[in-house]
């Protein structure tokens, strides 16, 4: 796997995840964020730290599944670890992926 190209690309996959989840993003942006890796609202808006584009792509789908299925669950219990595996596979595996410097925002 590679990194992303660009922001554009990033937020049409997030897009194509959110379709795919049935998730109404209200808006998706990708900026600098100092302690997480990404963060949404009740309104549907997603913001995405920008060192992801850094990262493989896999990494990418993570956090961006990752995101969008709080939309749901709120938290990481059995139903959102049960949905991740379920679009993701050994999504644990992909997480260990992630700098350390955010994981703690972002657990497995």
């Amino acid at each position: 796997m590679s990194a992303w190209l660009d922001k554009k690309e990033f937020k049409a996959r997030a897009l194509e995840w959110a379709d795919k989840l049935g998730v109404k993003a209200r808006s998706i942006s990708v900026r600098p964020m100092r302690r997480k890796w990404a963060s949404c609202s009740t309104a549907g808006n997603f913001v995405f730290n920008s060192e992801l584009l850094e990262l493989d792509r896999e990494v990418g789908d993570y956090v961006i599944v990752h995101e969008l299925l709080h939309f749901f669950v709120p938290n990481h219990g059995k139903l959102w670890k049960c949905l991740m595996r379920a679009h993701l596979g050994d999504y644990e595996a992909l997480s260990a992926k992630l700098p350390t410097a955010a994981r703690e925002e972002v657990p497995a």
